[in-house]
């Protein structure tokens, strides 16, 4: 593949690995309801799918301590490092508590410990990955458009697509509520409880709808710093 081929292919990679991470990352949180052995092996695979996505975006790393800091790039790279910490974090409490896939390095008396980092960055770490698929969900609304072949989209489809996002962050709000979400992000429960009789595709897409409340509050209020920005110049 020459040059210009590669180009044009990197980010239909990117978009591809970014579907399956975000894919991962929903089917990781009903842990209880797909499974332990099955919870442990997607977790490694989102992990794997993670490095990838870092090693396509190496740029951002390199470009770190490059340039000037707006008030934008600086809440993406704050949020993008965090990102990083909670996937270290769950990587480490994973191989700690494992049962299945790093069950054979049989790592003995930090469970509680494993157990209470895993809590911590998981639920931190998923509104993390949220908000950073929010501070670049203009880049992903960019390659929509850019997609080969599409055709023009009415403008009245703009603010249908507006009101879907408003009434999809409501229904996240809702969910948020409803799973007890900031009792874990702050450790007021030790344990996850689950609703063994909510369908597992029904508790996804609750998740799914969370995620989007986050997209939702991320865009918009990137959106609103750049407004701010442009103002006082």
């Amino acid at each position: 593949m020459n040059t210009a081929g590669k180009a044009k292919a990197l980010p239909r990679i990117k978009t591809a690995v970014d579907i399956l991470m975000t894919a991962a990352l929903l089917f990781l949180m009903p842990y209880m309801l797909v499974g332990e052995e099955a919870h442990e092996w997607i977790g490694l695979s989102t992990f794997l799918l993670f490095i990838i996505h870092h090693l396509l975006n190496i740029g951002f790393w390199k470009k770190l301590f490059r340039g000037r800091y707006a008030p934008a790039r600086i809440l993406m790279t704050v949020v993008d490092i965090l990102v990083l910490l909670s996937m270290l974090g769950l990587m480490v409490s994973s191989v700690i508590i494992s049962r299945y896939v790093f069950d054979f390095l049989s790592i003995h008396g930090a469970a509680a410990f494993g157990r209470t980092l895993h809590m911590l960055c998981a639920y931190w770490g998923f509104v993390f990955m949220s908000v950073h698929l929010g501070l670049h969900w203009g880049v992903i609304i960019g390659r929509v458009k850019n997609t080969p072949g599409r055709r023009e989209y009415p403008p009245a489809l703009k603010w249908i697509a507006r009101i879907a996002g408003f009434a999809v962050a409501v229904w996240g709000a809702v969910s948020f509520i409803r799973y007890d979400l900031l009792q874990y992000m702050f450790l007021r429960y030790h344990f996850v409880f689950f609703d063994f009789e909510e369908p597992v595709i029904l508790f996804i897409l609750n998740y799914a709808a969370i995620m989007g409340l986050w997209i939702w509050i991320a865009h918009y209020a990137q959106l609103g710093i750049k407004k701010l920005r442009k103002k006082r110049k």
